[in-house]
């Protein structure tokens, strides 16, 4: 078996949350937080490392709830950090990742600490990882994971035959009502930033942001943001990536108030 790892990306604090960490927002039937509850969907799969990316104000806190390990598994702690003299956030979520190198030395499935993906999802990826030399990615359809509080991001895939991605557009503000205008439809296949990735994609990956580092170090709002770049590195034929259908169930949380109908959600679930 292949040793292969499971990053988190954790290192914001979100304003529209209260300030607060949403991935310990407790949303499951026993109060587990949500990071919890997303760990016991994937760790089943057979990932043998957690690596955990932190930001200078959630890095003691993920620490103090989770020390070295979770149920056996190893955590590392991979420490995302910018100027604050020359930016007003960090730069993105490709430096994100890129931050983490250090501890990935194989193959490994990355995913934001604050959504619900489903069991389905990582055992699909790390199932993908174990046998193949290439990257993966599932695809929701789009209609399930639009907001009913307005736009929402989402990058959209388009596959050829063998369902290899050839595009990976962000499209922006979509909503329920908009579809049709941006010439989407509920069944387009978008990425909710969850990635299988091999490590000479993580070389890319760093290479691209070192660059971006220099072309943008006036801009401090400007970031990096993974699935774009993916897109890039597919669009440039130093990746390939396999797109997975999932109908599995995705949740996400913006606001405090969307923790109750998480929570109610996942007793059916």
């Amino acid at each position: 078996m292949k040793d292969i790892a499971l990053v988190y990306m954790v290192a914001g604090i979100s304003s529209r949350f209260g300030g607060k960490i949403k991935a310990f927002a407790e949303i499951g039937p026993n109060n587990e937080s949500l990071i919890e509850y997303s760990l016991s969907q994937a760790l089943p799969a057979g990932f043998n490392k957690i690596v955990l990316i932190v930001g200078e104000n959630t890095k003691e806190p993920f620490k103090q709830k989770f020390g070295q390990n979770y149920h056996g598994i190893p955590i590392e702690y991979a420490l995302q950090t910018f100027d604050t003299q020359k930016r007003e956030r960090p730069w993105g979520t490709t430096d994100a990742v890129c931050s983490a190198k250090e501890f990935l030395n194989g193959p490994f499935v990355v995913c934001n600490g604050d959504d619900i993906y489903g069991a389905k999802a990582f055992k699909t990826l790390y199932d993908h990882l174990e046998n193949n030399q290439t990257d993966a990615t599932v695809g929701y359809p789009l209609g399930t994971v639009l907001s009913n509080q307005g736009g929402v991001n989402r990058g959209i895939f388009q596959v050829n035959e063998k369902n290899q991605i050839i595009s990976l557009k962000e499209n922006f503000n979509i909503s329920k009502e908009n579809l049709q205008s941006q010439n989407l439809n509920e069944y387009n296949k978008c990425s909710m930033n969850i990635f299988a990735l091999q490590k000479g994609t993580l070389e890319n990956l760093c290479s691209v942001v070192d660059n971006f580092k220099k072309n943008y170090e006036n801009n401090p709002k400007i970031e990096c943001l993974l699935p774009q770049e993916i897109g890039n590195l597919i669009k440039d034929n130093k990746t390939i990536m396999q797109l997975y259908p999932t109908n599995a169930t995705w949740f996400g949380i913006t606001r405090p108030k969307d923790v109750e109908g998480v929570r109610q959600a996942l007793k059916k679930y």
